[in-house]
């Protein structure tokens, strides 16, 4: 099955199901007879602007709404829980279960100061260009972060 496919029918999932997280989307992607492996269904919900949301039902798998840019600024912004860094490298602590998403929103904000992100459950990594250029990128960051 091609990515295209995959895609659309993540998409075609997701509009017409509640689902909560990525494995409960890979159940029902093996229900319809495509099998895929979590890095793969991580990197199409990031290419597809999946994210997570709280709802009154619990937690959702959803696509942004009309403004997807701020939309995701505001929840990534309350996700966060500090920025550090040191001379080689910058740390984000988040919300249990949401470096992903902030990894992923620091991504696509494509500062060519930032060479990429690392992601485990709590703790973002952001590696820089250049050590040079991370007082920039932290701050680039938190204004990225802040709704004033």
């Amino acid at each position: 099955m091609s990515k295209q496919a995959r895609q659309r029918k993540i998409k075609e999932i997701l509009l017409h199901s509640e689902v909560g997280n990525q494995h409960d989307l890979m159940q029902l992607l093996l229900a319809s007879g495509i099998e895929v492996a979590q890095a793969t269904l991580s990197r199409d919900c990031a290419e597809l602007g999946v994210i997570r949301s709280r709802t009154a039902a619990g937690y959702r798998l959803i696509f942004p709404e009309d403004n997807p840019g701020q939309m995701i600024r505001g929840l990534v912004e309350m996700e966060v829980q500090s920025i550090e860094a040191n001379e080689t490298a910058i740390v984000i602590r988040t919300l249990p279960g949401r470096a992903h998403g902030v990894g992923s929103f620091i991504d696509h904000l494509k500062n060519p100061r930032i060479l990429g992100t690392i992601a485990g459950d709590d703790t973002v990594l952001v590696i820089p260009a250049s050590v040079r250029d991370i007082r920039t990128i932290v701050d680039c960051i938190q204004s990225n972060l802040s709704n004033t």
